[in-house]
């Protein structure tokens, strides 16, 4: 037999690509007071009025980038006369990278010799005929805020949603930027066992054959999931439980295959440390050596070892360093020294899903 071949039996999946974390489903339970938050900041653009900005944050794997998706999906369907643009600042992480990107999702995709002001008057041509709905998803990796700056003062009618794990993340925001904005702020709460057994169901309706799931096994996926919190989680244990089944040629997804899948789960490693750039790397080490500090003090060292980057910028980088599991973070509230973040070195990095 050829490495190649192809396997002639029946696939177990109906739909695989509905355990895609950016696959939106059709209904999406236990989120409907916040897709009527996101969707009441929206409405007044409906009525040719300026809308209202949101900062959206919670935990990762809860739901965030979803609800916000299914309202733009909805908004879409209902109107042609509001557009969404969605970005994801971990692929696009600058100022001109966005401005390419929303250029691509407005039409216009001759940007090739165009500097970043060119960029935003083509924008600006565009979204001030047209009210716009702004989704920027993982705010935290965005480099620079510059072009919130230009969003906020020359588009006249707009929403502007800002997601992001961190609500942390406000706080280290310039002011002046933050009263531009003026953000009002939605936190997405982690799903209960329960929800998370609900919604993991749903998806496997979508997505297997009838009947290819033994109840125990499901089961033992809606206990993992729920254990780490993760809706995520759970997804990847669906697929990768059916591609065991399949590689075994079962034709059942059974407690074994699961067990299989949670211990591969286990294996996948986070970034590796020679993934990092070298300021990262520089803070992991001082990190390291100083475990247990406050975050203040970890950014003197930081800075008599020649680090460059602002205190501000120094927090961004701890907060990615805490969401690829090197690091963990005690936020302190009203000790001695007032309202202060602990810093300590992460001995055994969990596996890291993002939003």
């Amino acid at each position: 037999m050829g490495l190649f071949d192809v396997n002639n039996a029946e696939s177990l999946f109906k739909n695989e690509d509905s355990l895609d974390q950016d696959w939106v489903p059709k209904i999406l339970p236990f989120r409907e007071e916040k897709q009527r938050r996101i969707a009441d900041c929206i409405k007044p653009l409906l009525q040719d009025r300026n809308g209202k900005n949101l900062f959206i944050f919670g935990a990762p794997g809860i739901g965030k980038t979803s609800a916000t998706r299914w309202v733009l999906r909805d908004l879409e369907e209902t109107t042609e006369e509001v557009m969404g643009i969605y970005v994801n600042c971990w692929q696009k992480n600058t100022t001109f990278k966005i401005f390419v990107e929303i250029c691509r999702q407005i039409g216009y995709t001759f940007t090739q010799n165009k500097n970043t002001e060119d960029l935003f008057e083509i924008i600006k041509s565009k979204a001030n005929k047209t009210p716009i709905v702004f989704v920027f998803d993982e705010i935290d990796k965005a480099e620079d805020f510059n072009f919130l700056y230009s969003l906020q003062n020359d588009i006249y009618k707009k929403t502007i949603l800002i997601l992001t794990n961190y609500k942390s993340w406000l706080s280290a925001l310039e002011e002046r930027l933050t009263s531009r904005l003026a953000l009002e702020s939605v936190e997405f709460e982690q799903y209960n066992q329960k929800e998370l057994a609900e919604i993991l169901r749903h998806r496997l309706d979508f997505a297997f054959i009838p009947t290819v799931w033994a109840p125990d096994a499901f089961a033992l996926i809606a206990e993992e999931a729920s254990k780490r919190g993760d809706l995520r989680t759970g997804l990847h244990l669906l697929r990768q439980s059916g591609l065991i089944a399949e590689t075994k040629n079962s034709k059942r997804i059974t407690v074994e295959h699961v067990r299989e899948a949670i211990e591969k789960l286990e294996i996948i490693p986070t970034k590796k440390a020679g993934d990092l750039d070298d300021d990262a790397r520089l803070i992991l080490s001082i990190v390291k050596e100083q475990s247990g500090k406050k975050i203040g003090d970890l950014f003197s060292m930081y800075t008599a070892k020649s680090g460059s980057s602002t205190y501000k910028t120094f927090q961004r980088k701890i907060e990615r360093l805490e969401k690829g599991n090197f690091i963990n973070t005690n936020k302190i509230i009203g000790g001695k020294d007032g309202t202060t973040t602990l810093v300590s070195y992460a001995q055994k990095p969990l596996t890291e899903f993002s939003d």
